[in-house]
């Protein structure tokens, strides 16, 4: 559980300041579950530039509530939570420095968004919130005002977590909440999880990842592994005291973030997928007519799809000529566009593509970038100007190496009814 954290101070001497605004979201690493927000009267003047800074005057104050009246709701809103904050060094400082005042001893574990996005986000031009959420091209207003900052870092917290393939961020989480406490029943995990599709995370009592799954429904796939009696059922048994996971709102996210996190982590009980490219259909023809046909992966140009045996190669090849007709005698020019729009709904050879799929939430789209023909990452976005933005896609989207396997995971689901949209991308701009 984490508590994403805003103070705006009076500003002055070292540990003389005061709280005049506050906003807290507790946030379950998915959803908000509970948000307090308010102005605060610090009892004492609040700096010039402050003022100027953030809109917040003397006179707005006076009859706010104090500090010590919203005390006891801080400590609920953040019991058992993570504080975070962007330079959480200084608003953990201010709130302990408040509490102190009433003769209480405040101490949270913190977790601080300029240190997290150096490290996930090396890139940036800044890490101020301001101009790294503007890069990011996440929606901010109310910008040195408490709720639109914790707004802003809530938001830039769930790309960060998104972005942590190591999954480091969830580990050093939960090997903190399970020192000295007892674990809960395999009942009780289960009970907690979504029925909806994503990726699950089984942890060790040290917060390790011990297995890696992908599915449609987490929670009946967890409870499947608790109920099951077979040799990775037992074990998994045995060794999980918990369960996190990602919404990923499609498949197609849930099975690339599934192969390439089990690939960087490597998971006691998974084993690693071992899918060959062997085969695949390729573009033929002659000066009369075009066509496809079925030959051993090699390397050649001009392919349209990827198979791992001969037999599904044959299937889809007697599906495809069905599908676009390319069985009939047909002009060179008719079979010439047959066959491109065969290559624009099944193919990844050499194009610069978005595939757009179901968010995690209303309002939200998935991406999987495919750039000359590599898989490039996944990520999530909200507004159209973070797909259209080139430069913006690649600071939002988790960057992933692609490989063989990436290529057959999206070449066989572009070939199943499916609800994905294709974007030509132009990747000059």
């Amino acid at each position: 559980m984490y508590a994403i954290l805003d103070i705006e101070s009076t500003g002055g001497k070292y540990n003389e300041e005061g709280i005049m605004e506050i906003a807290v979201y507790r946030f379950d690493g998915h959803g908000v579950v509970d948000k307090f927000m308010g102005l605060i009267n610090p009892e004492r003047d609040i700096q010039p530039f402050v003022v100027k800074l953030t809109g917040i005057n003397n006179n707005m104050l006076r009859s706010a509530p104090k500090f010590h009246e919203v005390a006891k709701r801080i400590i609920e809103i953040t019991e058992g939570a993570v504080l975070v904050a962007h330079n959480a060094q200084f608003d953990y400082r201010i709130l302990r420095t408040e509490f102190r005042r009433l003769g209480y001893d405040f101490q949270r574990k913190t977790l601080c968004t300029v240190d997290l996005s150096k490290q996930l986000i090396p890139d940036a031009e800044s890490h101020s919130l301001g101009k790294l959420v503007r890069s990011l091209g996440i929606p901010v207003s109310d910008r040195h005002r408490a709720n639109g900052d914790a707004l802003a870092t809530l938001k830039l917290f769930k790309l960060l977590l998104a972005k942590d393939a190591d999954k480091s961020i969830v580990r050093s989480i939960i090997k903190e909440e399970s020192l000295g406490e007892l674990s809960p029943t395999q009942l009780d995990i289960v009970e907690n999880l979504p029925s909806e599709t994503g990726v699950y995370y089984m942890h060790n009592k040290d917060g390790d990842i011990i297995f890696i799954g992908a599915t449609k429904n987490i929670k009946k796939r967890v409870n499947q592994h608790f109920t099951n009696v077979s040799e990775l059922a037992r074990k998994l048994q045995k060794g999980a005291k918990k369960v996190s996971y990602e919404k990923t709102g499609n498949d197609l996210i849930a099975q690339l973030k599934e192969y390439h996190e089990i690939k960087k982590n490597r998971p006691r009980h998974n084993k690693m997928p071992r899918g060959k490219l062997s085969y695949g259909i390729y573009l033929k023809g002659d000066t009369e007519r075009l066509n496809f046909g079925i030959e051993k992966a090699n390397g050649q140009v001009n392919r349209l799809t990827s198979f791992t045996n001969l037999k599904a190669s044959k299937s889809f090849l007697h599906k495809l000529n069905e599908e676009f007709e390319l069985n009939k005698k047909l002009q060179k020019e008719e079979s010439s566009q047959k066959v491109q729009q065969a290559f624009e709904k099944y193919s990844t050879d050499k194009r610069s593509i978005l595939l757009l799929g179901q968010g995690r939430e209303l309002g939200e789209q998935s991406v999987v970038y495919i750039k000359e023909g590599i898989f490039k990452g996944i990520g999530f976005v909200e507004l159209n100007h973070q797909i259209n933005n080139i430069h913006i896609l690649e600071n939002l989207i988790a960057t992933i190496d692609g490989d063989k396997n990436s290529t057959l995971i999206i070449e066989s689901y572009l070939r199943k009814k499916n609800r994905i949209k294709i974007l030509e991308l132009n990747t000059t701009n």
